[in-house]
């Protein structure tokens, strides 16, 4: 939906297969036996008991664990603390940490980088609740809704645990315990959510924020700017290309839509499943933007799906098939219990969380009806929605254990220095969200980043880890000119 849960699937693939950028030294590492050697850096680990939930003493603690690497030259004070968040909800870092060591190399020398797995993740009591990622990714939208109601069940009370502000808390008592005066938020995906939310609750720790593929905390119920970005995205790539013609792209997509609603097709592969409607929605939206401009010379989903399209448009399905089979076996990388717990506790919906169950589908049916007659972008409001793994009507079943997160902040965002970047081809988290987040801060910088899906950072050239470098170390990206050196991806050319 318009969170980006895979993309830091790619994000930390990617920068695993470049070569760890940091000075040669002597390693000193402490803490539990976990705690991972970053090459040129002391790395400091430990764990924070905190309430499940705040003054329900009764449901017991989570253990939050964290990593805190150290800069290179600490005979100098640390310029700044960067507290990275890649997404999910429901994905891990501190495995991760030569990783996120390289996205943040430019800065190492004189800035610290802590680590931290979010409650119900990686190596911070991690919640399970039996689900099935890939079941949960390309299964039917009863099954997700079965898999939410049931994780609901096990949780029971347990369940008003996981929200974003518990992990915006939690950060901060981490904080507060290694004397860290002020944070760099770095979210990407669904950090952009979270990142904010610390930022509100905790207003005097905050230096700066960088948000890499951000969506408003007062989104769209209907998604209609991802739905909207799809075919945007379509028409651009074909332009840039000319390899295909945009407003044909956006007519086959629409057909193939239309079609799939009324006949599914079963496709084969790794995961097998039935591409209706809701799921050629999950496929082109999420999992096509994810990764686009990691490398532009390779073929890329996006670049393959107007052919793909333009072939099933036309009768044959063969192509169409075989990206379907693709996207189908890319990988995820968050917990998905996690995913959908923070997701339903967090997210408003289309219906009162005070309703039974049948009240809820009428009024979220309602809602739907409010899109029109001709939907949403190039699907029916009704396919899109039921597309979307967090959002539509996939909580429908999740009990009212908490409030919907407050669209508006509650009190008023810090005056500080906000980076945010939208990457031009992303229907995850598209242009348009990107500008309504940088426009609910006092002294935000917006930055549309060409060529690129979800998230802009993954473009090779460097030309987007430099300008979060400088906008980290001075409050401003300087000239931002290099982002229209970066390439077009390559697109399959389309036979008319």
């Amino acid at each position: 939906m318009r969170k980006g849960m895979r993309a830091v699937a790619g994000l930390l693939a990617a920068l695993a297969a470049t070569t760890l950028v940091t000075a040669c030294g002597e390693q000193a590492p402490r803490g539990p036996d976990w705690c991972p050697t970053v090459p040129g850096h002391q790395v400091d680990c430990g764990v924070q008991s905190r309430p499940l939930v705040a003054d329900r003493p009764e449901l017991g603690t989570v253990a939050v664990s964290y990593a805190l690497i150290r800069r290179s030259k600490l005979d100098v004070p640390a310029a700044g603390t960067i507290a990275p968040n890649p997404g999910g909800p429901g994905v891990p870092l501190i495995a991760h940490a030569a990783q996120a060591t390289q996205l943040s190399a430019q800065l190492l020398d004189d800035h610290d980088l802590l680590l931290i797995d979010p409650r119900g993740t990686g190596l911070s009591s991690p919640l399970g609740c039996g689900a099935d990622e890939a079941g949960y990714e390309l299964g039917t939208r009863e099954y997700q809704q079965q898999t939410v109601g049931r994780c609901a069940e096990q949780l029971g009370q347990r369940a008003a645990g996981y929200t974003s502000a518990a992990t915006a808390d939690d950060f901060d008592a981490i904080r507060a315990r290694l004397g860290i005066p002020k944070l760099v938020l770095y979210g990407i995906s669904y950090g952009t959510y979270l990142m904010p939310i610390y930022a509100e609750r905790h207003p005097d720790t905050v230096q700066s924020i960088v948000l890499s593929g951000a969506y408003p905390p007062e989104f769209d119920l209907l998604s209609r700017p991802s739905a909207e970005a799809v075919s945007l995205a379509l028409q651009r790539i074909c332009d840039r290309s000319r390899a295909c013609d945009g407003a044909t792209a956006v007519a086959d997509l629409r057909t193939v839509a239309q079609r799939s609603a009324a006949q599914p097709l079963t496709i084969a592969g790794r995961n097998p499943f039935q591409l209706s409607e809701s799921k050629l929605a999950t496929l082109v939206f999420e999992v096509a933007s994810t990764n686009v401009g990691a490398d532009p010379r390779q073929p890329t989903l996006l670049g393959a799906l107007p052919a793909a399209l333009h072939g099933a448009a036309n009768g044959d399905d063969t192509g169409f098939r075989h990206w379907a089979e693709q996207a189908g076996a890319e990988p995820t990388a968050e917990n998905i219990d996690l995913f959908m717990t923070v997701a339903c506790n967090d997210y408003p919906n289309l219906w009162n969380r005070q309703s039974p169950l049948p009240e809820r589908v009428q009024q979220y049916r309602a809602g739907l009806a409010s899109a029109g007659p001709d939907g949403v972008g190039a699907f029916s409001a009704e396919g899109f929605g039921a597309g979307q793994r967090d959002g539509g009507d996939a909580c429908i079943q999740w009990p009212a254990v908490t409030s919907a997160y407050p669209g508006r902040p509650v009190s008023a965002l810090p005056n500080v220095p906000v980076l945010v970047m939208s990457g031009d081809l992303d229907a995850i988290t598209p242009d348009a969200n990107g500008k309504r987040v940088a426009a609910g801060f006092p002294n935000a910088t917006f930055l549309s980043v060409p060529n690129t899906g979800h998230v802009p950072d993954l473009e090779p050239s460097g030309c987007v880890t430099d300008l979060v470098a400088r906008f980290i170390r001075t409050g401003n990206t300087g000239p931002t000119s290099c982002v229209n050196s970066i390439p077009p991806i390559a697109v399959t050319p389309v036979s008319r």
